[in-house]
């Protein structure tokens, strides 16, 4: 069975030149082609396919922000991304969106086939130097500069596991700013509830867990909270 690609760049040059390199290829075959972001979304939708490279530069719509949708709606389809860029941020961009790999536009043709092959067999694709790039990245875990002072207090309650109007009370502010300060913080983290960012936090080294102090009557069933602090 072939693998089924769609490839989108706004330059048809290049979109022509991948095309007659792939179609050399008797395991791949093309199913679409897109000229800009939201198009490619589209292509994906009613094609289905295995594997899509996509360029990072598109108007109407990036390459991150058409793979980050692509993943969402068919987590199936895998994202190459490539790019003329060698910005790291590009890179780091792509890598978060869900893209499973990162190929300049200044490697060999011949890179293309071989990383849509291993896309589509669910291996990550990428040059050696950025893959050192991305392991410094992820042995390093977000600075506490990422987040306001007022917004790390607001972290630390919570993964105490107070309310938003216990929260609210301690830091003499309304539950409403509390509520603002929560959905910000879950923003930056990229998470949906309180109990992922508390874990996250934990995870990151932005806070750490203590034991708290023993309290509790020998033989009481009561369960014991963990009380986490923030990390200096």
């Amino acid at each position: 069975m072939s693998i089924r690609v769609v490839l989108a760049d706004d330059h048809v040059i290049v979109r022509q030149g991948l095309r007659a390199l792939l179609e050399d290829e008797p395991d791949i075959e093309v199913v679409g082609e897109a000229n800009h972001g939201r198009e490619v979304i589209e292509v994906v939708r009613e094609t289905t396919p295995d594997v899509v490279v996509v360029d990072l530069a598109m108007p109407d719509m990036d390459g991150i922000s058409a793979t980050r949708i692509i993943r969402e709606e068919s987590p199936r389809t895998r994202v190459l991304v490539l790019s003329s860029s060698h910005d790291q941020t590009a890179l780091l961009g792509a890598v978060r969106a869900g893209a499973t790999g990162f190929i300049h536009k200044s490697e060999p043709v011949e890179v293309v086939a071989h990383s849509i092959r291993a896309a589509a067999r669910g291996e990550m694709q990428f040059s050696p130097s950025d893959a050192m790039l991305l392991v410094r990245e992820l042995q390093q875990p977000m600075q506490p500069e990422h987040l306001t002072g007022r917004e790390l207090e607001v972290l630390e309650m919570i993964s105490e596991g107070l309310a938003n109007k216990e929260i609210a009370w301690k830091l003499r502010i309304s539950e409403k700013t509390v509520k603002s300060h929560v959905s910000a913080i879950l923003g930056k983290f990229g998470l949906e509830s309180r109990t992922q960012l508390a874990l996250q936090a934990l995870r990151l080294g932005l806070v750490t867990p203590q034991p708290q102090s023993l309290g509790t009557p020998q033989g009481s069933s009561r369960i014991v909270p963990m009380a986490w602090s923030r990390r200096m």
